[in-house]
C-alpha cells in the first residue's frame, strides 16, 4: 500500500491518539497518603483524591506528572502549558451561557481562541482530526464496508440537515431548563472523559453510536445527528483551508465520492474547477487519498482571485 493512499488516515489517527494520551498523562498525578502505620504513594487521575481519604488517612502531598504542565482538563475545557492559554468548546460555552451559568475569563478566551482557529483557518477539521468518537464511527464504517452493509437497500432516511435542527434544539433546551442539554447526553464527552478519567455508563452511549453507524445508517451520527459537527460546519464556513478540484485532471471515476463521509461536498467533481466550498467538508483528506488522477489537493482559499466557474 502506497503511503500516499493512507497519509491523511495515519495523520488523523496520530492526532487523535496523541491528544488522548496527552490528556490521560496530563491529568495523572501521584498522591502521598499517610495512615497510622505507613506512607504510600497512589497514582490518581483528574486530581480526585476524595475517594482515597478515609478516617485514618491524610494526604501529605500531591505531585502532578510532568505532562500536567502541558495540558490539564478535557475537550470541553483545557489549560495548556501551565495556563499560558486555554481551549474551550464553543458549544459548551453557548449552552452554559444560555442555561444561566457563570463563565470565567479563561473559559471565554479559550472559546474565542478555538473559534478563531477553526473559523479562520481549519474549518471542520475538529471532527476528523480531534474528536474521539470519529475513531468509533470510522471503525463502524470500516466494518460496514467489509460486511457488505453499504450495498444493502437503505431502510432509513435522515436528512443531513437534522444535525442543525438538533443544534438549535440543544441550545433552546439549555435556555429553557437551565442545563447544558447536549453535554448531558453527548457520547463525545462521555468517550473522552471515560478514556481519560475512567469509563462508566457512558460506554453504552458510545456503543449505541457504534451500532447506529454499523447497522442503521452509514456515517449516521457524525453526518446526520451530531450538533457539534453542525456547529463546526457553521463556524468554519469561510475558513481558509479547502480542497481544490482540478477539472482537467479528473477522469470522473468517482472514487472520491464513494469514500467521502459528506458526499454532497463533492457535487462539483467532474463538472467544475476550483475550490470545494461546501461548509460541511471535514478536510479529512479521504478524497485526496482516493484520487489516482491528482485532481484533488488541499489549498488555501485565495480571496484576491475569483474562482473559475
Amino acid at each position: 500500500m502506497k503511503f500516499a493512499k493512507v497519509k491523511y488516515l495515519l495523520l488523523r489517527r496520530v492526532c487523535q491518539i496523541s491528544i488522548l494520551v496527552l490528556f490521560i498523562l496530563g491529568n495523572y498525578s501521584i498522591a502521598t497518603l499517610k495512615n497510622v502505620q505507613y506512607k504510600e504513594k497512589v497514582g490518581i487521575f483528574g486530581g480526585n483524591i476524595e475517594s482515597l481519604v478515609g478516617d485514618s488517612s491524610s494526604v501529605l502531598a500531591k505531585e502532578p506528572s510532568i505532562f500536567s504542565h502541558i495540558v490539564q482538563g478535557n475537550l470541553s475545557h483545557s489549560s495548556w502549558f501551565g495556563g499560558i492559554f486555554s481551549l474551550t468548546d464553543p458549544l459548551s460555552v453557548m449552552q452554559i451561557f444560555l442555561a444561566g451559568g457563570g463563565l470565567a475569563l479563561d473559559v471565554l478566551l479559550g472559546a474565542l481562541l478555538v473559534m478563531a482557529i477553526y473559523g479562520i483557518f481549519l474549518g471542520r477539521v475538529y471532527c476528523a482530526f480531534v474528536c474521539p468518537i470519529n475513531l468509533v464511527t470510522d471503525f463502524a464504517n470500516f466494518l460496514r464496508d467489509k460486511l457488505g452493509f453499504n450495498t444493502a437497500q437503505r431502510k432509513l432516511f435522515i436528512s443531513r440537515s437534522t444535525r442543525f435542527v438538533i443544534l438549535g434544539l440543544g441550545l433552546l433546551l439549555s435556555g429553557l431548563f437551565g442545563v447544558a442539554a447536549f453535554e448531558l447526553i453527548s457520547p463525545i464527552s462521555m468517550l473522552h472523559r471515560g478514556v481519560v478519567f475512567g469509563m462508566g455508563f457512558g460506554i453504552f452511549a458510545v456503543f449505541a453510536v457504534f451500532c447506529f453507524d454499523l447497522f442503521v445508517l452509514k456515517n449516521g451520527f457524525c453526518g446526520h445527528i451530531c450538533p457539534l459537527g453542525a456547529m463546526y460546519s457553521l463556524l468554519g464556513r469561510f475558513a481558509l483551508l479547502r480542497v481544490r478540484h482540478t477539472l482537467a485532471n479528473c477522469t470522473k471515476c468517482m472514487e472520491c465520492v464513494r469514500v467521502c463521509p459528506e458526499p454532497e461536498v463533492l457535487k462539483p467533481i467532474g463538472k467544475q474547477d476550483g475550490i470545494l466550498k461546501t461548509m460541511t467538508c471535514l478536510r479529512c483528506g479521504r478524497c485526496i487519498e482516493a484520487c489516482d488522477d491528482n485532481a484533488l489537493h488541499f489549498s488555501i482559499l485565495n480571496f484576491t482571485q475569483k474562482e473559475k466557474k
